[in-house]
């Protein structure tokens, strides 16, 4: 829903108004053992980090509930709506053991998955996946330890699957499985994942991340598991999800680029045409789009990345992401602080690339036929003509924002909600700065608070001119339908210096 709800008027908050970001992009950075402390979890802040994610994959509740402790806290400090996305682990396929902790296969070799609980040798492994033998089927691989093992199936029944050994090597205790011909009949969340999603919910983050995403039926269970009270996140890291991605796009609210998994399930060199695929769709369909993994990998152990990495950082920039993410480089890297830092100035730059504008909308967003996206396309179009220094979006739901987001505009976007969950969710989207403020009641009102919120955040001066959008009359939402150009005068600024 779009439009602006009413509410009982809500004080202003005390504290000194923060400082939008000079980048449209957004940064994700994701937190683990060595950005575990308050102090630590600001400097990534400080360096850039728009949002927080904790990976449910590693460590325990207690681990995680610090760590959104320490930056609701941080939040609180600083007055800037700060966003928490849970990342759920998914269902995760791995061998059983082996009697000597490991074994060598050899290229061309037979070698057994089955149902038998005895340790494994060179010869077999027990597979404890019994969905595995009901949807597989002959010339399927089998990818074993992030794809460094390949093997091929030639027969299978209901106990065993027969396969040869196309690229050999060690297999130990419990490596992890991909089977990227194949689409598992398995739910998406795990008793692992339930129990995480409610811990998470009841800590209140923002975002939910669905891991291991196979079709449109997983996001549907997910979003009735959620029930609203977070936003949620599909991750696209399986081929058989690349087959129904428009499905999962209409039932998301986002969705992550997960380069690492599509890396091992699909050759390498089809990652990249597939990346600026699901970062067009998402945009048609104004899906805020996360890219991840693998993006800055070297400053995990060194304190500066290569160019090929600084290239490929750029290139989510210009396809117009609306959020690029950081892993094991914030989580457990050495340089967790460089890490946001080089983030923030490689986007910066290429974001004040003159070319830069022009490369963002080489992806054609056509709006929809109703007066929201008209409204939303109008205002960047006018924002441009008359060079205003912003859009400022009244919004409760944060629909508004996301159509004006998804047209790219040249100017920031000033989002004023009376919801935190709200402004929360928004450090997601490209180019919004949410600012968390009474409602409005009138015309002249929504007018005079755009022009003293645009001033208090320093992102419009004297002489400047505002895009205004908002629904009128004011409390029906989907109501968008108001495009008003505000200037800031002398008097307004002499008024906002002594208020």
């Amino acid at each position: 829903m779009s439009g602006y709800a009413f509410a009982m008027p809500r004080k202003e908050p005390s504290h000194a108004p923060y400082s939008p970001r000079s980048r449209k992009v957004r940064i994700l950075a994701t937190l683990g053992p060595a950005s575990d402390t308050p102090e630590m979890i600001r400097a990534l802040a400080e360096a850039g980090a728009d949002a927080f994610r904790i990976n449910m994959s590693h460590g325990n509740h207690d681990d995680h509930r610090r760590r959104i402790a320490a930056i609701r806290r941080l939040e609180t400090e600083t007055g800037r709506p700060t966003t928490i996305l849970a990342d759920l682990q998914g269902p995760k396929l791995r061998v059983g053991r082996f009697k000597d902790d490991k074994a060598e296969l050899r290229n061309g070799q037979r070698f057994v998955f089955d149902r038998r609980k005895e340790p494994g040798d060179a010869t077999r492994v027990a597979l404890p996946h019994t969905e595995i033998f009901e949807a597989v089927r002959a010339g399927a691989r089998l990818l074993v330890d992030d794809g460094k093992l390949v093997l091929r199936v030639t027969a299978h029944d209901a106990e065993t699957i027969e396969t040869e050994v196309e690229v050999g090597g060690t297999i130990s205790n419990n490596k992890g499985l991909n089977l990227p011909d194949v689409v598992l009949p398995l739910a998406a969340l795990t008793d692992k994942d339930r129990a995480d999603l409610t811990f998470a919910l009841e800590e209140g983050v923002d975002w939910i991340a669905l891991s291991f995403v196979q079709r449109p039926e997983d996001v549907a269970e997910a979003r009735r598991l959620i029930g609203g009270k977070a936003a949620l996140l599909a991750k696209i890291e399986k081929p058989s999800a690349i087959d129904r991605l428009e499905g999962i796009l209409e039932l998301a609210d986002a969705v992550m680029v997960a380069r690492g998994d599509l890396g091992v399930e699909l050759p390498p060199e089809a990652v990249p045409p597939l990346q600026k695929r699901i970062v067009e769709a998402a945009r048609r369909l104004g899906r805020p789009v996360v890219v991840a993994t693998q993006m800055l990998e070297s400053m995990i152990t060194a304190p500066s990345p290569t160019r090929a990495e600084v290239s490929d950082v750029a290139t989510a920039v210009y396809d117009g992401a609306d959020a690029i993410m950081l892993s094991a480089e914030s989580a457990s890297g050495r340089f967790p602080r460089e890490a946001v830092a080089m983030m923030n100035r490689i986007a910066t730059s290429a974001e004040s690339d003159p070319t830069h504008y022009a490369r963002v909308h080489f992806t054609e967003t056509l709006p929809d036929a109703t007066t929201n996206d008209a409204i939303a396309r109008a205002a960047s179009e006018m924002a441009r003509t008359i060079t205003a220094s912003a859009i400022v979006c009244f919004t409760s739901s944060g629909s508004t924002a996301r159509r004006v987001a998804r047209e790219r505009p040249i100017v920031p976007l000033l989002v004023l909600t009376p919801s935190m969950r709200t402004a929360r969710q928004l450090g997601l989207l490209w180019g919004a700065h949410a600012v968390r403020t009474r409602d409005v009641h009138s015309f002249e009102e929504m007018v005079g608070k755009s022009k003293r919120m645009a001033l208090r955040h320093a992102i419009a001066k004297g002489g400047d001119r505002l895009i205004v959008t908002a629904g009128v009359p004011f409390g029906v939402p989907g109501s968008t339908n108001v495009v008003h150009v505000a200037r800031l005068i002398g008097d307004e600024l002499d008024r906002h210096r002594t208020s």
